[in-house]
């Protein structure tokens, strides 16, 4: 019998999102107390300042990323900040409609999986620092 991995491409999108929504379960089940990441400064520098809120401390990264993960397995966007948005973007965009289809669909994917590797890297780089407070050998 095959995994449920293996049933997916390697490269495919729907793993990246698998990946990542079982890290943040593993987060969620190592990290019982998490309190105990308020005023813990990131090692990271990311960029919190895309966020809505500033992810100063461990605590508001992990808090960031449960949020990602829900919107992200349940598609809740709202519909008016999606408008708002899109209404921005496209006066920006106009140039690149003009370009190959195929190519900008590669490019947005390229960058989906980016991003979706980069949020796994950093829930599993909490997770790590959580079980370092608590003095737990990996």
């Amino acid at each position: 019998m095959q995994s449920a991995e293996a049933k997916f491409n390697k490269n495919s999108l729907l793993l990246a999102l698998r990946r990542y929504s079982s890290a943040v379960c593993d987060m969620e089940q190592t990290i019982l107390l998490p309190s105990l990441l308020r005023d813990v400064p990131s090692d990271d520098l990311w960029d919190c300042e895309a966020a809505e809120e500033s992810c100063t401390d461990l605590y508001s990264n992990y808090l960031m990323l449960k949020a990602i993960r829900n919107t992200a397995e349940s598609n809740l966007v709202r519909l008016d900040d999606h408008n708002a948005k899109n209404t921005a973007l496209n006066k920006t965009l106009e140039t690149l409609l003009d370009t190959d289809p195929e190519a900008l669909f590669g490019f947005h994917l390229r960058g989906l999986f980016s991003v979706m590797s980069d949020l796994t890297k950093k829930t599993q780089s909490i997770t790590e620092k959580y079980m370092d407070i608590i003095g737990v050998a990996n």
